[in-house]
């Protein structure tokens, strides 16, 4: 089972999910994933490999020969017995693990299932929010006509729970931390967008000047916690956010 807050939908919606813009469907896209660093590694022992994966990147093949480039045929050139759990968007950067064996993708894919990791991601959304801290508890679906976009649904979709904080104010956006409760696909882009503030550099949920703000997506997985699979001690992992000093 793989799990994750903004995982894409890889094998039904991969051509629209690496397309340009949403409003843009003539502009053609190449899909050029960063080459350096080739692979980010966190930590690595018998059991766990904790990667940082770059913007732009994707966290596993698509069926096309030209997306076969991604972190995990990268990890698997190094580390052979490396499996993924969950997955990031293309878009998104920052903190995944992998497996090294059968029983560590197990051990950890249920504490995905469960609930029982804890994520903390960095996000610069659009606006300025008024209030110091909040909860978006909003059902979530996938837009079909337009997918891999998602959309509320209150009557078909899956709840949807994410905690968030604010960080900074800025002159024309919010740096705020995202904590997702539940891990459906888009849903921290969904959300904020839900309460009006867009992630900016967002391609599929951002326009006008919180899409042209950044050429890239402003969402960065800093943070994991979970319990090792061999003694079960709780490990947390650090990735520094690339944006905060744009």
């Amino acid at each position: 089972m793989q799990y994750d807050a903004t995982s894409d939908i890889v094998d039904v919606c991969l051509q629209a999910a690496i397309s340009p813009h949403m409003n843009s469907p003539d502009i053609p896209f190449i899909y050029t994933p960063p080459a350096e660093p080739f692979l980010d590694v966190v930590h690595q022992d018998e059991q766990l490999l904790v990667l940082n994966k770059p913007c732009g990147l994707l966290s596993v093949p698509g069926k096309a020969e030209e997306h076969k480039d991604c972190l995990e045929t990268r990890a698997q050139s190094l580390y052979p017995t490396a499996t993924t759990i969950h997955r990031l968007d293309m878009d998104t950067s920052g903190l995944l693990v992998m497996a090294m064996n059968k029983e560590a993708h197990r051990h950890v894919g249920l504490q995905f299932e469960k609930r029982m990791t804890r994520k903390t991601y960095i996000a610069r959304v659009w606006g300025h929010i008024t209030e110091v801290h909040g909860e978006v508890d909003l059902p979530l679906r996938c837009d079909w006509p337009n997918r891999p976009k998602q959309m509320v649904d209150h009557e078909l979709g899956r709840s949807a729970l994410t905690r968030w904080e604010v960080i900074e104010r800025e002159a024309k956006t919010t740096l705020v931390k995202l904590m997702p409760v539940t891990g459906r696909s888009h849903q921290l882009r969904v959300h904020m967008l839900a309460i009006g503030h867009p992630i900016v550099g967002d391609r599929f949920y951002a326009q006008g000047e919180a899409l042209s703000f950044s050429d890239r997506l402003h969402l960065h997985a800093q943070t994991l916690e979970l319990r090792h699979p061999v003694g079960g001690e709780y490990n947390t992992f650090t990735a520094p956010c690339p944006f905060l000093c744009l």
